[in-house]
């Protein structure tokens, strides 16, 4: 049975009929339906929490039930923000998310950048029911962004951004940059985990960047990468956004905000 999992943002006094509504119109299409109430503690890496569920191979779409206000709290959209990266990264860059619009406030611009992509509807939508169990039930169309990105968090060793170039691709050294927040330690190793050792190659930290009229500050590494390895950067406090790419050459840098 194909099944779809629903983070609610907002607190259950809120919206917990919402939720249970949805619920029971999940179940009524034949679709198992599970979930959870968002939690925003960020030192504790709380949004992991619903990780294991959304990389269920049964899980065949995300619900995300949001409000306008919801999304005001810097914290919630970045948290929600390394969720989405990181499902899309398990799951590939194509796994449908539908954003849930619990008061009739949002728009695509409110949305986290990594959910951009992600289908917005209200949550009472006539068709709802309809189209979440054609979307559980369509083969998903995976999408090549141009690179590899992952993430790595603990409460204990904080939170590591992997990035690397994607399959078949090399990248002449490699660069990570914030705007906001701040890069305290980084690494080069097997693409996957975060390396016990790693020797690094010319590492430069303070480096300057502008991008889409912001202000990065980045490290880097001048070691050559592959699709079997990766650069890790652990990044502290909460960025407005940032930048990634190789070092040299390529087509440039990429960009995520949150």
């Amino acid at each position: 049975m194909k099944k779809i999992w629903i983070t609610a943002l907002e607190a259950p006094e809120q919206s917990g009929a919402q939720v249970q509504a949805l619920m029971a119109l999940v179940r009524s299409y034949g679709l198992e339906g599970g979930g959870h109430f968002w939690q925003d503690d960020l030192p504790k890496a709380a949004w992991l929490g619903a990780l294991e569920s959304l990389a269920e191979r049964e899980t065949a779409l995300w619900i995300i039930a949001a409000s306008k206000k919801s999304l005001e709290s810097a914290s919630v959209r970045y948290g929600l923000g390394l969720l989405s990266l990181t499902v899309q990264a398990k799951r590939g860059y194509g796994f449908p998310i539908f954003v849930l619009d619990t008061d009739e406030g949002l728009d695509a611009a409110s949305l986290p950048a990594p959910l951009r992509g992600a289908e917005l509807f209200p949550i009472g939508f006539s068709s709802l029911g309809a189209k979440l169990a054609a979307r559980a039930n369509m083969p998903m169309k995976p999408l090549n962004p141009g690179y590899r990105l992952d993430l790595h968090a603990s409460e204990h060793f904080g939170l590591w951004f992997e990035v690397g170039p994607d399959t078949g691709e090399t990248w002449n050294g490699a660069l990570l940059g914030v705007a906001g927040g701040a890069i305290d330690f980084h690494g080069v190793g097997p693409a996957g985990a975060l390396p016990h050792k790693a020797v690094l190659e010319y590492p430069m930290q303070g480096l300057t960047l502008e991008s889409g009229g912001k202000e990065y500050t980045a490290w880097g590494v001048q070691n050559h990468l592959d699709s079997d390895t990766s650069y890790y950067v652990r990044v502290r406090d909460i960025p407005e956004s940032m930048v990634f790419g190789p070092l040299e050459g390529g087509d440039g840098v990429f960009s995520v905000g949150f």
